[in-house]
């Protein structure tokens, strides 16, 4: 191997190279106690402005739907937003239900200017008070009273005159009138004495037949009086219900002519006043019983199920007190939260419902405001999604359960009326749902036409490190922590940038950072201010609570358990490099790759993607490496190798192309049969043309490998190999940089695969010269002529001839590439083979 030095092929980098260090000088300030925030958050103007823009406009569809990753404070920005814009508008008007007396199933819907459907809702309370009151005492009144007992004595006078009348009748025909059990009867007379049977019969036949015959006449005009007396009692009982309406009208019209005074000027409540007035005035004695007590279940005023409850207002939503338009934030948008619902009360194992069980959905409370929806949480929620958007386009909001919309049950309920809607939407989720819904949803682009998209990082500019240290001190400010000194702010910035992946920016995802500063706030103790300390000790303990997994995989490969080499050589084999994702801790470890070569169809086995381990990615870039192959080497001859890859000691899914390059150095390597250096490992993805490109995760992948060599002892040969693309990414360690300060460790950049494996076998890679051959001894060289001569080896199985040469060895002898190369190999196949192939340009 050569020196790590060396200028040939990769590119060492420097240690100011690997990490960008904030000095504490240009923060701009000693300590962040009395600085204020940024007023609009640095990156996200773009955001800032589309916000102001939708908000702005006032027009159907112009809601708006705000995206970008969790932590870029889209909730706070928007409710300060919502807060200052509501605070200019005035309050929308209260929206009541009041009870409809022709259609008891379909309550009315009364708008009144802000706090009025308060009042109104207490004048009609103090109204069923005075009802209690006032009705009973009407029907017990001495006028009432003597009214109702003249009634009474006069249709009984009549009664009793008729009956008289046939008694005087009678007895003049020596006939007497006898209460029976069955009903009125007639008995001859002797004198004053009525006769018994015995004596009637002792009677002349003619006188005999003349008493029949003036009982038979009676009998008639009793019936006469019979038919008369219903007509009696129905005019009794209609002049008494007159009676008791001319009472209580006179006694409650002054109660209702005050509140009709009160509301003059809104002519529903008006209307609404006088339907109460006549429905409790033809129901006015029924209800005088029910509150005195002379119902069978005692007096009753309040409650479910009480008469007076159709008198009373149902304030579905009340803006009292209230000066600026509401702004509603819904946590749980299911379907009766967002458009309301009609609840039931049981009663004698039924149940019941009435207007004053309808309740407000989060629609009707954001009428005339904002309301702020979590777009996940109301896509999870059934009908909830389909409901918003039937209320935006209809400008209603329709009160319906979710059985009602599944038609799942019959039984009868209530039907409000649809309450007006005129609402700002503000959705908030993630950008795969704005695009998802963009796409799949033709409703959406229609009614959700200002989309805010949040930056997830800054680029990091002298400044934006003033507008991102000013940052710090704001959230510092808000979450009343102690003030951070310009150290502890400088490390802040640091690791802004390091979860960021980029040393050129920091990031946005704000929940992390406030995460360490809260703890380092913790750690601080009785200290007056956080210093750098503080914070580096924050995220130690931040990474050592989540790194369990991670010390037991690397204590594992230490152990041998999992085969990772860090020394020596090996042909077909590289150590490639990894991440894995818990929650928010990723680590990076090395794994070993592997791939052998020999005689075949030109195909690469992606062992990964064969047994369905393998994602398209991964297996996309391991196609790539087919077409690398076919393109650089003996572009005449047909590619005659047949190859393996794959992840050693693997047991779950592969994805993504950044092993692609350390892939193709192990395929390189099992075909040239070149050793590769088992102390470097390589990550990257690499294209058709041999290029290396850049990948995610490098920071962590060259920690992972350094933290492996580190354990078992760093020989000042290791390294780790990555896309010189990926260097501005670079935000490593402390640890790593110090070891690469002492020439212990080593980082490369490279920009090719031929840079990478120059630096993993030692040997130049080589160009093609004039004639079209790899200089002798270079990778590519040995790579050829390994490739030069299964094709020849293939043309001669296809010919079924075998040299004799190849019957010894298994494969026609290449001439050494310090005699002709492959170019030569190939004219010595043709020559044998009896071809006429040009040499491979």
């Amino acid at each position: 191997m050569g020196s790590p030095d060396r200028p040939e092929g990769a590119r060492a980098l420097a240690p100011d190279e690997l990490a960008w260090r904030c000095d504490a000088s240009e923060i701009g300030f000693e300590t962040t106690a009395g600085v204020e925030g940024p007023t609009v958050p640095p990156g996200q103007e773009r955001a800032v402005e589309a916000l102001a823009t939708g908000l702005a406009i006032e027009r159907d569809g112009f809601n708006l739907f705000v995206f970008g990753a969790p932590g870029t404070g889209r909730h706070r920005l928007v409710a300060e937003s919502l807060a200052r814009r509501a605070a200019r508008r005035p309050a929308p008007p209260d929206l009541c239900y009041v009870h409809d007396f022709r259609d008891e199933h379909r309550p009315r819907l009364v708008e009144l200017p802000a706090g009025k459907g308060s009042e109104l809702a207490r004048d009609l309370d103090e109204l069923v008070r005075d009802l209690a009151t006032v009705l009973p005492a009407a029907f017990e009144s001495e006028e009432f009273q003597s009214r109702k007992k003249g009634l009474d004595e006069e249709i009984e006078g009549r009664q009793r005159e008729a009956w008289e009348r046939i008694a005087e009748d009678a007895r003049g025909r020596g006939l007497s009138v006898l209460q029976s059990p069955v009903g009125l009867m007639f008995a001859p007379l002797a004198g004053e004495k009525v006769l018994s049977p015995e004596d009637f019969q002792k009677l002349p036949a003619a006188e005999r037949a003349r008493l029949e015959g003036e009982v038979e006449r009676l009998k008639g005009e009793v019936e006469k009086i019979m038919l008369r007396l219903p007509g009696w009692m129905r005019e009794r009982r209609r002049r008494q219900e007159e009676l008791e309406r001319d009472t209580a009208r006179r006694s409650l019209a002054p109660l209702f002519a005050e509140k009709r005074a009160a509301y003059a000027e809104w002519t529903p409540v008006v209307e609404h006043l006088a339907a109460v007035e006549d429905d409790a005035v033809a129901r006015a004695r029924p209800l005088a019983r029910l509150l005195s007590g002379e119902g069978e279940e005692g007096p009753q005023e309040e409650g479910p199920g009480s008469p007076l409850r159709r008198y009373r207002v149902n304030v579905l939503v009340g803006h009292a007190g209230e000066t600026g338009a509401p702004v509603v934030i819904e946590p749980h948008p299911t379907l009766a939260n967002l458009v309301g619902r009609v609840e039931q009360y049981a009663r004698q194992g039924a149940l019941f419902t009435d207007f004053t069980m309808v309740k407000a959905g989060a629609l009707h409370r954001a009428s005339g405001g904002y309301l702020v929806l979590d777009a996940a949480q109301l896509l999870r929620q059934p009908l909830a999604w389909d409901a918003l958007k039937r209320a935006l386009r209809n400008k209603r909001v329709r009160i319906e359960s979710a059985a009602e919309a599944l038609s799942l049950s019959s039984t009868v309920t209530l039907e409000p009326v649809p309450a007006p809607l005129d609402v700002k939407i503000v959705l908030v989720g993630e950008p795969y749902l704005y695009y998802l819904l963009s796409t799949l949803d033709s409703d959406f682009p229609e009614l959700f036409k200002i989309g805010v998209d949040f930056a997830t990082r800054l680029e990091r500019t002298p400044e934006s490190v003033h507008s991102y240290a000013r940052l710090v001190a704001g959230l510092a400010a808000r979450e009343q922590l102690r003030a951070l000194d310009a150290g502890a702010v400088a490390r802040l910035l640091e690791h802004g940038a390091r979860l960021a992946g980029d040393a050129d920016s920091f990031t946005l995802e704000l929940g992390a950072l406030l995460d360490v500063m809260q703890e380092a706030d913790h750690l601080a103790a009785e200290a007056p201010r956080i210093s750098r300390a503080e914070v580096e000790a924050a995220i130690a303990a931040r990474d050592r609570r989540a790194d369990r997994l991670r010390e037991e995989l690397e204590r594992e490969t230490q152990r041998g358990t999992i085969r990772v080499a860090t020394e020596g050589s090996a042909v077909g084999q590289v150590n490639g490099l990894a991440v894995a994702a818990l929650d928010r801790f990723r680590f990076g470890h090395p794994v070993r790759l592997s791939a052998r070569a020999r005689l075949g169809e030109g195909t690469v086995v992606d062992v990964e993607r064969e047994v369905e381990l393998g994602g398209p990615l991964h297996s996309k870039g391991v196609l790539i490496l087919q077409g690398f192959l076919g393109q650089r080497y003996a572009p005449g001859l047909p590619l005659s190798l047949h190859a393996t890859l794959v992840f050693e000691q693997s047991y779950g899914p592969v994805e993504g192309d950044s092993a692609s390059m350390a892939e193709l150095c192990a395929l390189l390597s099992a075909v040239g049969e070149l050793p590769l250096d088992q102390g470097i490992a390589i990550t990257g993805s690499v294209d058709q043309h041999g290029n290396a490109q850049a990948i995610g995760g490098v920071n962590e992948k060259i920690e992972g490998f350094f933290r492996l060599c580190r354990a078992r002892g760093l020989t000042g040969s290791q390294g780790v190999l990555i896309p010189e693309s990926n260097v501005p990414h670079l935000m490593l360690d402390r640890s790593v940089i110090e070891a690469v300060e002492a020439g212990r460790f080593h980082v490369w950049a490279v920009a090719t695969v031929d840079e990478a494996m120059a630096r993993l076998t030692g040997r130049p890679a080589g160009e093609r010269g004039e004639d079209g051959i790899f200089p002798d001894e270079s990778v590519n060289s040995a790579v050829e002529t390994r490739l030069v001569a299964l094709a020849l080896q293939r043309v001669a199985f296809q010919k079924g001839k075998l040299g004799e040469e190849g019957d010894e060895r298994g494969e026609p002898e290449a001439p050494a590439s310090g005699e002709g190369g492959a170019g030569e190999a190939s004219r010595r196949g043709d020559e044998e083979g009896g071809g006429s192939r040009e040499a491979p340009k």
